[in-house]
């Protein structure tokens, strides 16, 4: 359930439609709150929406939840991401307060 969710926010967040990934990753979080990836695609979202001050909240917990796994995804770009999906990736991370 989780995983089709997340991938459901996921493909939310890529075709651009910023609400869906945020519900979707809040019911991921509320039933696997130890599982990362859920982390980082809310507060990306939530900073490609314009929510700022709840996505640096978002963004602070992303970090801390899972530190190597947010500089494995994010400061280093996975070979399985594709460029332009990494970029949007950080963009709505930036916008969040990410200055990486």
């Amino acid at each position: 359930m989780a995983l089709r969710l997340f991938r459901f926010a996921i493909g939310c967040y890529f075709s651009r439609a910023y609400e869906d990934p945020v519900a979707a990753a809040n019911t991921v979080i509320r039933a696997f709150p130890e599982w990362p990836p859920s982390y980082r695609f809310r507060a990306a979202a939530l900073g490609q929406h314009g929510r700022t001050d709840e996505a640096k909240v978002a963004l602070e917990k992303a970090i801390t939840v899972a530190t190597a796994a947010f500089d494995m995804y994010v400061r280093g770009r996975p070979p399985w991401y594709w460029s332009v999906d990494h970029a949007h990736l950080l963009e709505g991370l930036r916008k969040a307060g990410w200055e990486g």
